[in-house]
């Protein structure tokens, strides 16, 4: 049983470390934007690959994921990248947190919360 609860903790990690990454491709594109006038400089070549390659990391993992768990409680937690955006925005491009924020941010949480405690009591069995 230690051992379930052990691959459910670590499939919850590595969904999060991907969403993570997943967020990162859009502090790329806001990157490659700075560059639109000039698509075939170094600059935004660099910042729109780079684009791709986390996305194509992300789908990788993102499908080992759904092996793991359901789709319900994977979907549940993608919201998270909104957030990651927002912190990203700030510490990256200083850009100002608001009260509406924090509270989306929070609804957010307590819906994935909702969403995954439930599939927790029902044992977590995969659909």
């Amino acid at each position: 049983m230690r051992n379930d609860h052990d691959s459910k903790k670590s499939t919850y990690l590595l969904l999060h470390i991907s969403l993570l990454f997943s967020s990162l491709s859009g502090v790329c594109s806001k990157m490659a934007s700075g560059y639109t006038d000039r698509i075939f400089s170094l600059q935004f070549i660099f910042w729109f690959g780079l684009v791709f390659v986390i996305m194509f990391g992300y789908a990788v993992i993102w499908q080992q994921i759904l092996k793991r768990m359901p789709l319900t409680v994977a979907y549940a937690n993608r919201p998270v990248t909104l957030i990651w955006g927002i912190i990203w925005g700030a510490l990256i491009f200083g850009e100002k947190i608001t009260w509406n924020m924090i509270v989306g941010a929070v609804i957010i949480f307590a819906g994935i919360y909702l969403v995954t405690s439930e599939n927790l009591q029902k044992g977590g069995e995969k659909h």
